[in-house]
């Protein structure tokens, strides 16, 4: 027989794959080893007791032996007596019953009758109870070993253990219970007239843009709440940084597929359809389970005996092992019926972290399907705990809390001095590239003016953000950035320029156009897509100080609200990256402009509508399609106008009308197909920077001498030979 400890094996698992066996599987286990035990026990008997016991007959009605006969007084037919070749005297009767048999006869008969006439359930009932109880055991065990659905198993467990147990967990959910305890604003040492402000700011965004009904939703998400976070040992910051990227991998890898969903499915079914097979036949058959059993063995020219009388040893107890066996099937029946039921009532490959969205702070907690869903529901049955700290590592505001504790660690405040930088207009600036969050240290640079964030996936602004009193200018390159509500009402009263650069219209936070007192928009990206073009544009109307706004985009037209804006804007520069640019009349409304540029639009002819802009002072049409520029004599009603760039161009010649702009100072032709210039050029006496490099000007007129006030002079990369090729400086 095979011993127990060998048997164990189909039963015992890993220790760590307990979570993953609900009740009924600790229940079906449990029974089953009973079972094998039914087996083993039944099993060892029948190998080390006689199998049979028979006896031969000498009194025999009709092939079987005849128990009624009690001498020859008793009434009745006299019996017949073919085993027997001497009969008792008739009026004695016999006093004891001699068969002359040897023991080898015996054995002889007992192995004929146990083959050949005990019932096969009675014979074979433990071995049946063996293979039926590994049956069971292999089909509650098999999804454990099988390779494709044990490999995820074992990452599952490996991961979820490390979950739960990782400091970053117990960190996060006792941060949940105090902000749920606690809901003071983090802001509190802010003066009282901020409060004030922070309190009402949410209102005031979504009042200040009150044709972006849509969008909402996006405000309120723009605008958020934080808590402090703890610190943590930067070793353990590090393991649950890994935790989160094995999570994610893993989630990315088993939602793909429901193969351990449908495993445990079709290993259910078969204990079920095992179950009733076994209850079939084990009922039907139990009764065959008999102490006496009548054997003919045709030896009777060997023994003088045909017919025998038999005895079971084993049957009694048999039939009491079989009664028990059939009830804890019927009990493991019901339960795997149950497990059936469970799997079918509702879906199993949906989890949903509702509940735990409800109870903490972490609302952003996705939903899971597939196989990753039907490990949960499993592990639910085990201890829902496992599956609400385990879902702390599905929250990206989990992530995006751990990745600023590792960042503040790394990021110190001597680092971030040393990164700090003089720009052109010789300010303090701070440029922090490809980072993770906004460290908190950033904020300790009170004498930081301007902070340029680039490639930064999620930036929340802080309200520390107010210690930043020199901060003038902010700029968010691909870098869609929340802000809490402290942080905006500090922004709305200090920040003077903003660049935004992006990819997707979704980067731009709306929260921008409640910036007030913002002097300066730059504004970097599509701006093609008509559902949300219009969406970003029209929030400029109420940036009511707003005095210079550049556009570089692929605008087909200049938009409505940038006229309307443009009467209190003083420099309007759009760069349409080649896209042709239409519908210029509108320029005209914006009378107070000092600086126009108009790059890469496409045009062909300088627009009319710049004629009575009567503030210009600087006009820029660079890389556009000029070939020529006749309206330049309108030019001379813009008489504060000092600076033209119409560089980059096809233009062919210079109209003997630009003598008329006396008070041009600066005029750039370059990158032309100019050939000649006209001598009314240097009627302009106020000039002191010419630019006619890169044409094809072929001799520079004497005249040149006229502009008593040229400080520079470049005519290189043309066809002008001799000295007169030199720049010239006055």
């Amino acid at each position: 027989m095979i011993p127990v400890t060998e048997l164990r094996y189909f039963a015992d698992t890993q220790p760590a794959y307990r979570i993953l066996k609900p009740w009924w599987d600790v229940f079906t286990d449990y029974i089953s080893i009973v079972m094998l035990m039914i087996a083993v026990f039944g099993g060892t008997l029948q190998v080390t007791q006689d199998k049979m016991i028979c006896l031969p007959c000498k009194w025999v009605t009709k092939d079987s032996c005849n128990d009624s006969f009690r001498g020859w007084a008793a009434p009745g037919p006299e019996p017949t007596y073919p085993n027997s070749t001497v009969l008792p005297a008739p009026d004695t009767g016999p006093t004891g019953i001699k068969y002359d048999l040897d023991r080898h006869q015996y054995n002889y008969v007992d192995a004929v009758c146990y083959e050949n006439r005990l019932h096969w359930f009675a014979k074979y009932f433990p071995y049946l109870v063996l293979l039926h109880t590994l049956i069971f055991l292999a089909c509650s065990n098999f999804w454990f070993k099988f390779p494709r659905t044990s490999s995820k198993l074992e990452h599952f467990v490996s991961i979820l253990l490390k979950c739960f147990d990782s400091p970053w967990t117990t960190r996060a959910l006792s941060e949940t219970v105090v902000e749920e305890s606690d809901p003071k604003p983090a802001f509190s040492k802010m003066n009282g007239s901020m409060d004030k402000k922070s309190s009402t700011v949410s209102e005031d965004v979504e009042a200040t843009v009150p044709m972006l009904q849509r969008t909402k939703s996006r405000i309120e998400q723009g605008i958020v709440d934080r808590s402090e976070t703890g610190v943590l040992d930067k070793k353990e910051g590090e393991q649950a940084k890994a935790l989160f990227e094995k999570v994610k991998k893993f989630r990315t890898h088993v939602e793909e597929g429901d193969i351990v969903y449908r495993l445990y499915m079709r290993q259910t079914i078969i204990k079920v359809i095992k179950f009733i097979l076994i209850i079939c036949y084990t009922v039907y058959y139990v009764h065959n389970i008999k102490f006496d059993v009548d054997c003919t063995v045709d030896i009777e020219s060997l023994t003088g005996y045909r017919t025998y009388r038999c005895a079971h040893p084993l049957a009694t107890l048999f039939k009491i092992l079989a009664s028990f066996y059939i009830s804890l099937v019927i009990f493991y029946g019901l339960i795997c019926m149950y497990t059936l039921w469970w799997m079918l009532r509702r879906s199993l490959k949906k989890y949903s972290f509702e509940s735990i969205r409800e109870e903490s702070s972490y609302s952003d907690i996705p939903d899971v399907k597939n196989d990753f869903a039907f490990m949960l529901h499993l592990i639910d049955q085990y201890d829902p705990l496992y599956s609400k700290r385990f879902a702390v590592f599905l929250s990206e505001v989990s992530e995006n809390k751990l990745r600023q504790l590792n960042l503040n660690n790394e990021w110190t405040l001597d680092k971030l001095r040393q990164r700090l930088t003089k720009n052109a207009q010789d300010k303090l600036e701070l440029h922090l590239f490809m980072l993770s969050g906004i460290p908190d240290t950033v904020f300790d640079l009170v004498e930081l003016e301007v902070l340029k964030l680039e490639l930064i996936p999620d930036v929340t602004i802080p309200p520390s953000i107010a210690q930043l009193t020199g901060l003038k200018e902010l700029w968010l390159y691909h870098t869609a950035a929340k802000i809490e509500a402290p942080a905006l009402a500090f922004l709305r009263e200090n920040l003077r320029a903003l660049h935004i650069k992006f990819t997707d219209i979704k980067e731009i936070p709306l929260w921008i156009y409640s910036l007030k007192t913002l002097e300066e928009l730059h504004l970097t990206g599509n701006l093609s897509a008509e559902n949300n073009r219009y969406i970003v544009i029209d929030g400029l109307r109420e940036l009511k100080r707003l005095k210079v706004l550049r556009l570089k985009s692929n605008l087909s037209k200049l938009p409505q609200v940038v006229t309307d804006v443009g009467v209190h804007l003083q420099k309007l520069s759009i760069n349409n990256e080649g896209t042709k640019l239409i519908v210029l009349n509108s320029l005209k409304k914006m009378v107070n402009l000092t600086e126009l540029e108009l790059i890469r639009c496409d045009l062909e002819r300088i627009p009319h509508s710049i004629f009575s802009l009567h503030n210009l002072q600087e006009i820029d049409l660079k890389d556009n399609n000029l070939k020529t520029i006749e309206e330049i004599i309108s030019f001379q009603h813009l008489h504060r106008l000092t600076c033209l760039k119409l560089w980059y161009n096809h233009i062919a010649y210079i109209p003997i009308q630009i003598g008329n702009l006396t008070n041009l100072e600066r005029l750039y032709l370059n990158r032309n197909k100019i050939e000649k210039i006209p001598t009314q050029l240097f009627y302009c006496r106020k000039l002191r920077y010419l630019d006619l490099s890169h044409n094809n000007l072929t001799f520079l007129p004497a005249d040149i001498g006229l502009l008593q006030n040229l400080q520079n002079l470049a005519v290189t990369a043309n066809r002008v030979s001799g000295p007169a090729a030199a720049p010239y400086t006055g």
